[in-house]
């Protein structure tokens, strides 16, 4: 059964609509370093995933099928029959499940620092119930929180980086968990060359969460897809190079501002 997830609407109400969901840990804060340079032309729809921010915490495990599924129950509660869908991480694992298996609802998929598969199952595992025995995502923090950001970005932003240990640490455990559980039965490497929307894949050349091999790999796989490499990024390259994502996605959008016949 789907649950009702939080989500911030912003940007006109005719503008093109973007659906973004955000990485494991996070919420949809995260995209606030491109809402600058999106907000003048996308309706968007930044969500947090059950069990995340501001979203209801069932007990786990989940599955990639299950938070998609809320996804579509999300599209529903607001009306909307399509739209384009990205996301980074376990976001965009999400969109790419969409893309596979709802294709009808998807205009255009963006997959940031993702991967269509993640292996060893059991190293998800072992995150879940180190979660759930401290019962705090504090547990994997300092080990999580180092893949985010690249060492040059962590020495130059501080405060955004304790803003991002905060939004981690902040995640119920239980919700954390069960996403890890839901990453632990992710393979998607099937499905890939059944989408049918335009695709752009976008890899941190640094990211040592999903190397930018996975990216290459869905990019590969999905017929047509676009490939883009951000650096210096790891694994949140949205945060690192807001500008070049934000750039990136508004033209694979067809709404790339800076050019001159616009």
């Amino acid at each position: 059964m789907s649950v009702a997830l939080h989500r911030e609407v912003s940007g006109p109400e005719d503008g093109p609509l973007l659906v973004l969901g955000s990485s494991l840990g996070t919420t949809g804060a995260l995209w606030a370093p491109q809402l600058p340079a999106w907000e003048p032309h996308l309706r968007l729809v930044r969500y947090d995933h059950r069990g995340h921010g501001g979203s209801p915490v069932p007990p786990g495990p989940y599955s990639l099928e299950q938070l998609a599924g809320d996804v579509l129950a999300l599209l529903d509660d607001l009306g909307i029959e399509r739209a384009s869908v990205g996301g980074v991480s376990l976001g965009g694992m999400i969109a790419m499940w969409l893309a596979a298996h709802a294709p009808e609802r998807v205009e255009r998929l963006v997959v940031c620092c993702s991967s269509a598969h993640m292996p060893p199952a059991s190293a998800w595992h072992e995150r879940a119930a180190a979660v759930r025995a401290a019962g705090s995502v504090g547990a994997v923090v300092d080990a999580v929180a180092e893949r985010w950001t690249t060492p040059g970005f962590r020495a130059a932003h501080p405060e955004v980086v304790e803003g991002l240990r905060a939004m981690l640490v902040e995640t119920p455990p239980e919700g954390y968990a069960g996403c890890c559980e839901a990453i632990a039965g992710t393979d998607l490497r099937a499905a890939l060359p059944s989408i049918s929307a335009p695709t752009l894949v976008i890899v941190g050349e640094q990211d040592p969460a999903t190397p930018p091999p996975h990216g290459r790999a869905i990019a590969g796989a999905v017929p047509g897809a676009r490939l883009e490499s951000l650096s210096p990024a790891a694994h949140l390259a949205g945060v690192e190079q807001p500008d070049a994502c934000a750039a990136l996605i508004l033209e694979h959008l067809d709404l790339d501002h800076n050019k001159e016949q616009r």
